[in-house]
């Protein structure tokens, strides 16, 4: 990329689960930003907790700039509870500040597209994840019982972990117990496929509003 925005009058913030990527991209010096925060990983399994934690997040974040990047997906949260339904962008909304959502379906969605996954998966059911899922699955997961994955996971034929960071072949070497404990959790095996941060970087890139 020849133009290089700058995040300096942004703060982002974030899903937990994207840790591994936004803290590389931070270190790398392309995110210059002030401030990183965090929501824990995986509350698209509780709504609830979901929307407490962003909106402390969104109000927290003003205390470092009125330009705020969200890097959540669209379909990371919906409460079908409200009439009509409440959407993630329904939620960040009401927020102050300029708040800017990426646009993507879900963190997958942020490195690799459905066109790029239908390329990896070559035909086979895969079950998509990141390295923030292998690090907090536990968290992640932490209310689902046996009877739950058993009915979910046996579906696809594998775990793929979209890898921009060279993260599994450390892991596995450093923790294989990890890897091992997850995957037989799941009943299928988990791969990694090799990825760059390309599409999340242009991602990020397209919500500087110039003169924000």
């Amino acid at each position: 990329m020849d133009y290089k925005p700058s995040f300096k009058n942004y703060t982002i913030v974030s899903c937990g689960t994207l840790r591994p990527e936004l803290d590389h991209l931070k270190e790398s010096g392309f995110l210059n930003t002030k401030k990183i925060l965090y929501t824990a990983p995986g509350l698209h399994e509780d709504y609830r907790k979901l929307k407490e934690q962003l909106i402390n997040k969104l109000e927290k974040a003003l205390e470092y700039s009125k330009n705020i990047i969200v890097v959540y997906g669209s379909s990371c949260y919906l409460d079908l509870q409200k009439e009509p339904p409440e959407s993630i962008d329904d939620l960040i909304n009401r927020g102050e500040g300029n708040i800017f959502r990426i646009k993507a379906a879900r963190c997958i969605d942020m490195l690799a597209d459905s066109k790029n996954r239908k390329k990896i998966s070559k035909g086979e059911k895969v079950y998509w994840i990141t390295p923030g899922w292998l690090k907090y699955w536990k968290a992640i997961f932490t209310d689902w019982d046996a009877a739950k994955a058993n009915e979910t996971f046996p579906r696809y034929d594998k775990a793929i972990l979209l890898d921009a960071l060279g993260f599994y072949g450390r892991y596995i070497q450093d923790f294989p117990e990890k890897v091992l404990e997850f995957s037989d959790w799941m009943g299928i095996p988990i791969e990694p496929y090799s990825v760059t941060l390309d599409r999340l970087i242009s991602l990020l890139s397209d919500e500087i509003r110039p003169g924000k």
